[in-house]
């Protein structure tokens, strides 16, 4: 893992070292706590900081055999840094065994292996360091380079702590809210009336019609705007689209409000006429719109009720998308109300039809307006990564792509970054070298920068 990491010829070298590499950072979708980054945590040792949350390495952890106890369960930071470094030798092949090693060179100056024999000595170095000056999420995120930093926040999010960042001249990273109303569209979800409660107390007036929904997203949109949001997200498992009017959704939500559950045509229904409606304030705003597709959530009930969501349990989906997909965006075209927008799959097998999608969609003379977002999740590997890039390539237009995310609730992850920063100048340099695009380096090195970092500073304008 020298400087030549992943990079397989001059060409690919040259472009990493003297281009993608001083890049700044824009994190444009990220699970970070800005409470966090504005109190300046710090953490007591590298388990904190590394394993706290991290379900990537949960899931590794579990393959490997180890104890529950050791992942989630009482066993203390250091008895579950140790399991996770007998682990982390059979991860070869997996992203983890990179950005794990990455991490310890990058932040804590640490190039020896981890693994059994070593974890003693590698606690205590990055123990020492965690503990020294210097060493809290604001000086992280500051070593990364980050520009920009979007959160996820839910409609009804007080936004404290992004209020306090803006007025904070003593952080130069901007840390923004994004605006992510998943809990306005599950409505068959049991905590559906209850978030109804909190988003009511959120805008001073209780929400007992669909009308009264609209209004208040509508002004928690204006309020997230001003706090600096420029994005939206939805994760869908599945894509709806099932037009209905408005008195219709009106009915359908008047029974879900009441703790009825409705059926599964009335629910396409209603989550339509509400991702439309949104579509539209977002594009009066001039926001990004981001759909996540296809991640099937919470599979293992009895691991789901002991441990919660987002702990290691959720898997790709493979619903059907093309059409779906393909009219909720026709719709939002007719209606003038078409965002630019970024579109993800988790499922690879979309790639191709995500990518030819976009083509049907781009204009307004927005460069990119219609996004393939990057290798997400479980294709944030590194064929995974390939596999989106080429498939962007083929089918559309590379030098336009807004570049990276970290989706990720870890401060230690801006690694992810530099890694695809390495595969997508090997894959360029590897072009190159093929005679399949000439070695001008005014245009190589232009459209590495720009995919590393231009792109999304002109896409999201923030």
């Amino acid at each position: 893992m020298d400087e030549g990491f992943m990079l397989e010829n001059a060409v690919a070298e040259k472009l990493y070292q003297e281009y993608a590499a001083p890049m700044p950072i824009i994190d444009y979708h990220c699970h970070l706590s800005p409470q966090e980054i504005y109190e300046n945590k710090t953490y007591r040792n590298i388990t904190e900081v590394w394993l706290y949350g991290d379900h990537y390495k949960w899931r590794a952890m579990r393959a490997f055999g180890i104890d529950e106890r050791f992942i989630t369960g009482d066993g203390s930071d250091e008895e579950k840094f140790h399991a996770f470094a007998r682990t982390l030798p059979a991860a070869i092949g997996n992203p983890l065994y990179h950005w794990s090693h990455l991490e310890l060179r990058r932040y804590f100056g640490i190039d020896a292996v981890l693994n059994e024999q070593t974890a003693a000595s590698i606690w205590e170095q990055a123990n020492a360091k965690l503990n020294g000056p210097a060493f809290g999420v604001r000086e992280l995120i500051t070593k990364s380079g980050v520009q920009v930093i979007c959160t996820t926040d839910d409609p009804a999010d007080s936004l404290e702590y992004h209020l306090k960042l803006k007025e904070d001249a003593s952080f130069a990273t901007k840390v923004l809210p994004s605006f992510r109303p998943d809990k306005a569209l599950e409505l068959n979800h049991p905590g559906f009336p209850a978030w109804l409660a909190q988003l009511g107390e959120a805008c001073g007036k209780g929400i007992v019609s669909y009308g009264l929904l609209l209004d208040a997203l509508e002004s928690r949109v204006a309020f997230f705007h001003q706090a600096g949001c420029r994005v939206s997200d939805h994760a869908l498992s599945e894509v709806p689209f099932a037009p209905a009017t408005a008195e219709e959704a009106a009915e359908i939500f008047s029974r879900a409000a009441a703790g009825s559950r409705v059926s599964r045509e009335d629910e396409q229904r209603y989550k339509t006429h509400l991702l439309l409606f949104l579509g539209k304030l977002y594009k009066a705003h001039g926001w990004a719109m981001q759909y996540h597709i296809n991640a099937a959530r919470n599979n293992n009930t009895v691991m789901f009720k002991q441990l919660g969501p987002d702990t290691g349990y959720d898997t790709m989906n493979d619903s059907l998308l093309a059409g779906p997909l393909g009219g909720l965006l026709d719709a939002l075209e007719q209606q003038d109300a078409l965002s630019k927008t970024i579109l993800y799959s988790l499922n690879p097998r979309d790639n191709h039809v995500l990518g030819t999608l976009i083509g049907a969609f781009q204009g307004e003379g927005i460069p990119g307006k219609i996004q393939l977002g990057s290798g997400w999740w479980f294709n944030d590997t590194k064929e995974g990564m390939i596999r989106q890039l080429k498939a962007l390539a083929e089918l559309g237009l590379l030098g336009k792509f807004v570049g990276m995310l970290t989706d990720s609730r870890s401060f230690l992850s801006y690694t992810r970054h530099e890694y695809f920063r390495r595969i997508l100048c090997n894959l360029i340099g590897t072009w190159v070298e093929n005679g399949e695009y000439p070695e001008d380096y005014g245009q190589l090195g232009a459209l590495v920068q720009d995919i590393s970092y231009n792109n999304a500073k002109a896409y999201f304008g923030f």
